[in-house]
């Protein structure tokens, strides 16, 4: 890994009592959540994550590891001057990270974590790896097209693709040879947002994140497939201001 920062601020808010931070969903960067900040409440600073080898970190190869991922994260996160309490958000692959993140965060001393966000990610429990990256482009392409939410420029332009698909590969190995290590449990509240119609996450399966917290579990349900939360910005950026609003308000108190 190197040393270059893992979290951008596309609109700082220094007075915000709590900092919302936003990890993307596979081959995505932080640009993915660039228009959230100014749909969210201002007692919050929307942050988001960088993973290396998109966006400004374009030059830099992919991770390898999950877990070493969120040992930059969560390391950037307690080393920093800030100790505003954080609420972690993670789309997809981005949950696994988030949650990763959280559990390492409760045990170096940093900045408290208020709440973890999980979204269309499956808990521990049901983590069964995968083969897409074993495949190579016409596996990768068929599966992006299963998930829905991938512009079909991607698809169309043959040097965009040629520029991107390596990135996205890499995190799919990321992600399939991730194994969450077991016996641990989070004690800040968890809520998890769920689609309808994802084919990676059923609603039975989203329940199963109530055992991996001590604290307070919630479950939000929304319509729509893998990436909900394109269409239903609105009432996803709704459902995390309702998560984030008692952060705010206790530390105005």
């Amino acid at each position: 890994m190197t040393g270059t920062s893992w979290l951008r601020c596309h609109r700082p808010r220094p007075a915000a009592a709590t900092r919302l931070v936003c990890f993307p969903h596979a081959g995505a960067g932080a640009g993915a959540f660039r228009g959230w900040p100014q749909l969210l409440p201002p007692g919050v600073e929307a942050m988001a994550v960088q993973y290396p080898g998109r966006e400004d970190r374009f030059g830099e190869p992919p991770a390898t590891e999950l877990t070493d991922m969120a040992e930059a994260v969560s390391g950037e996160l307690a080393a920093s001057a800030d100790d505003r309490p954080v609420v972690l958000f993670g789309h997809s692959m981005g949950g696994a990270v988030a949650h990763e993140v959280a559990l390492r965060l409760a045990g170096l001393g940093g900045p408290a974590v208020v709440q973890l966000v999980v979204s269309a990610r499956e808990p521990p429990a049901h983590v069964a790896g995968g083969t897409v990256h074993l495949g190579g482009d016409a596996a990768l392409r068929a599966e992006l097209a299963r998930l829905g939410g991938t512009s079909r420029l991607l698809f169309d332009d043959a040097e965009l693709w040629e520029l991107m698909a390596p990135v996205i590969l890499a995190d799919y190995r990321v992600v399939e040879t991730y194994r969450p290590a077991p016996g641990r449990t989070l004690s800040c509240p968890v809520t998890v947002f769920a689609a309808e119609d994802d084919p990676e996450l059923t609603i039975a399966q989203a329940r199963d994140w109530e055992h991996e917290t001590r604290g307070r579990f919630t479950l939000r349900v929304f319509p729509g497939g893998h990436f909900y939360l394109v269409p239903y910005q609105a009432q996803v950026l709704a459902a995390l201001a309702d998560c984030v609003a008692p952060h705010i308000l206790t530390d105005a108190d």
